[in-house]
C-alpha cells in the first residue's frame, strides 16, 4: 500500500501484488455474474472495426461517445478570464464549477479562479434567485473583483432563471455592497452549442453591457480592436499581439487571458493581467474589429457590425497564408507597410517549409478539434503537401463551416480523398481510423484511446492536453507559431520513421546518422 516515505504513482501502484489480487478478484465475480465472455468481447471489438459497425455507427443519433467538444460555460469562463481584476461566477451547481477549474487548471498547469452561487435540488426547484443574491454579495466581499461575470449551467437554464432580473434583484438589495462593482451576465445553457457558443455568448454580452449606447459613439480613427476567440494557446496571444504592436500602440486584444495563466513564482495572484476595463468600456469607439476565430464570435459579430456600426474582418492567423492574411489586414487597417522584422520572419518560415516539405507531403492525417482550429491547421497542412483525409469537427456551426473548409481542400491535389466530418464525435472516428487509416492523427488529449487502440500516432495539437507539459506555452499563429506547427508535426514524421527502421540488418535503411 502507500506509505509517506515514498508514494507510489498510479502506474505503478496498481501493479503491486495487493491491487492485482483486487483486480482479479473483481473479474472473477463479473465473470461468475454472466457479464464477460472473454472470447465474445474479442469478437465484438473487433468487428467493430469493420465496415459494417461503421455503417451502423454512423447511423446514431440520440447519444455522443468520446465527445470533441466542451460545454458553454467552460467558454464564458475563459472570456471572463480575459479582463482585468474580473471573477467568473458560475449560476449553477458546485459540482460544475469544479469541472471548470480543473479542466483549465489541468491544461495551463495554473490555479483557475472561479467561484459558483452552489445550487442545490431546492433552487432546483423554486430557482436560484436566493442563491444569486447570497453569492455576488460574498464574491465581492471575498475576492474584491472590479467586475464579476455571471454565466450559466443547464439547471439553472432548464427552470428558466432570468439573469438580468436576478442580477437588478441582487443590486438593489445589496445594501450598496454592489454598487461600485460592474455585474455583466450571460446565458450559456449547456445542452446547446459548445464551450466556443459560451465564449461567444460572453464576450458579446460584456461589450455590449459595459459600452455606451451607440448614439455615444466617438470614433477613434486609430484604435483597432482584436479579439482572439477561444485560444488555448498563451504564446499565441502573446504572437499576436507582438504581430499588432509593430503596426500600432493603438491596437486593443479584447478578451486578453494570456496572463491570467501564464504567472511566475512567488505570491500568488488571485488577478493577473487581462483586457482592462477601460479598454473594455471603449471599445465601441474603435475603427475596427478583427475577430481570430470567425465561428467563436458568431453573434459578437452581430453586435459590433449591426449595433455599433463598426468595421468587423476576421483573419485566422495559423499557417503560412493565414499570417499573411492578418499581417495584410493590418497592414490596410494602419495604413503602414509591413515592417522588415515580419518579412524577415516570414523569410525564414519559408525556409523552413522548404526543408520539411518532403516528410509531410503525402502524409495523410486525420484532424479533430474546434471550427477554426481546424480551419487554420487544416489550411498548413495542404501548404506542405499533406493530405488531411478526415476533418473532424464536432462542434462544426451550421452555416458556413463546411463551405470555408472546402475552399481550403480545393488547393489540394489530393482533394477529392479529403472527408469533412461535421457534428461527429472521436467514436465516429475510430471507425474512420480502422476502415480508412491515415498515418498521423492531430488532436487533443482525447486522442490517446484512438492511438492505443488503432496504432496510428497522436500528435498532440489543440485543447484540451492534460498529459504532456507546457505545449500550451507556445505559439501556433503567426509566422513563429508556423514554425512551431512545423516543426512538431516533422519532427512526429520523423519519430514514426525511426520506430518503422530500428531493426537492424531488417529495416534500419535510413541514413539520418551517417557521419
Amino acid at each position: 500500500m502507500q506509505n509517506v516515505e515514498q508514494i507510489v504513482n498510479g502506474q505503478k501502484l496498481f501493479l503491486k501484488p495487493e491491487y492485482q489480487e483486487v483486480l482479479k478478484n473483481k473479474k472473477e465475480f463479473e465473470s461468475n455474474m454472466g457479464s464477460i465472455d472473454p472470447s465474445k468481447v474479442d469478437e465484438i471489438a473487433e468487428w467493430t472495426k469493420s465496415w459494417d459497425y461503421r455503417e451502423k455507427n454512423f447511423s446514431r443519433e440520440a447519444i455522443t461517445v468520446n465527445p470533441a467538444k466542451a460545454c458553454q460555460p467552460l467558454g464564458a469562463v475563459m472570456a471572463s478570464l480575459g479582463f482585468e481584476n474580473t471573477m467568473p461566477y458560475v449560476h449553477g451547481s458546485h459540482g460544475c464549477v469544479a469541472y471548470f477549474r480543473s479542466y483549465f487548471t489541468r491544461h495551463f498547469k495554473e490555479p483557475t479562479p472561479c467561484v459558483s452561487d452552489s445550487m442545490s435540488e431546492s433552487a432546483a426547484v423554486f430557482g436560484g434567485l436566493a442563491n444569486m443574491k447570497d453569492g455576488l454579495r460574498n464574491c465581492n466581499a471575498m475576492y474584491k473583483p472590479d467586475m464579476i461575470a455571471v454565466s450559466t449551467t443547464c439547471m439553472a437554464e432548464v427552470i428558466g432563471d432570468d439573469l438580468n432580473a436576478f442580477v437588478q434583484g441582487a443590486i438593489e438589495e445589496a445594501e450598496g455592497e454592489l454598487d461600485n462593482v460592474a455585474i455583466t451576465h450571460a446565458h450559456t445553457p449547456s445542452f446547446v452549442g459548445s464551450h466556443i457558443t459560451g465564449y461567444d455568448n460572453m464576450i458579446k454580452s460584456i461589450l455590449e453591457q459595459l459600452n455606451p449606447d451607440v448614439s455615444q459613439r466617438v470614433v477613434d480613427e486609430e484604435r483597432i480592436n482584436i479579439i482572439p476567440g477561444f485560444e488555448p494557446y498563451l504564446g499565441s496571444l502573446a504572437e499576436v499581439k507582438e504581430i499588432a504592436a509593430m503596426f500600432s500602440d493603438k491596437i486593443v486584444m479584447i478578451g486578453d487571458h494570456e496572463a491570467q495563466w501564464n504567472t511566475g513564482a512567488g505570491e500568488y495572484q488571485l488577478y493577473s493581467g487581462g483586457t482592462t476595463l477601460a479598454d473594455a468600456k471603449t471599445a465601441i469607439n474603435a475603427k475596427a474589429t478583427i475577430s481570430l476565430q470567425k465561428y467563436s464570435t458568431v453573434q459578437t459579430a452581430k453586435t459590433i457590425k449591426n449595433i455599433w456600426k463598426q468595421e468587423y474582418v476576421t483573419a485566422n492567423p495559423i499557417g503560412l497564408g493565414g499570417t499573411d492574411a492578418f499581417v495584410m489586414k493590418l497592414s490596410e487597417l494602419t495604413g503602414k507597410p509591413v515592417p522588415e522584422e515580419l518579412k524577415k520572419l516570414r523569410a525564414q518560415l519559408v525556409d523552413a517549409m522548404q526543408d520539411s516539405y518532403p516528410y509531410m507531403h503525402g502524409k495523410k492525417f486525420a484532424i479533430y478539434g474546434d471550427p477554426d482550429f481546424l480551419l487554420g491547421l487544416v489550411s498548413f497542412i495542404v501548404e506542405m503537401g499533406g493530405i488531411p483525409t478526415h476533418i473532424l469537427c464536432h462542434n462544426a456551426p451550421r452555416k458556413g463551416w463546411e463551405d470555408d473548409m472546402k475552399k481550403i481542400l480545393s488547393k489540394s491535389l489530393w482533394k477529392d480523398e479529403c472527408n469533412i466530418w461535421a457534428n461527429k464525435d472521436l467514436w465516429h472516428l475510430r471507425s474512420l481510423l480502422f476502415t480508412e487509416p491515415v498515418d498521423f492523427l492531430i488532436g487533443n488529449v482525447y486522442g490517446k484511446e484512438l492511438y492505443r487502440d488503432t496504432g496510428i500516432p497522436l500528435i498532440r495539437i489543440g485543447f484540451p492536453i492534460f498529459d504532456r507539459h507546457h505545449l500550451h506555452r507556445y505559439s501556433i499563429s503567426g509566422y513563429k507559431g508556423a514554425l512551431n506547427l512545423l516543426t512538431w508535426i516533422t519532427n512526429a514524421v520523423l519519430d514514426q520513421l525511426d520506430e518503422e527502421t530500428k531493426n537492424i540488418a531488417q529495416t534500419d535503411y535510413f541514413f539520418d546518422c551517417v557521419r
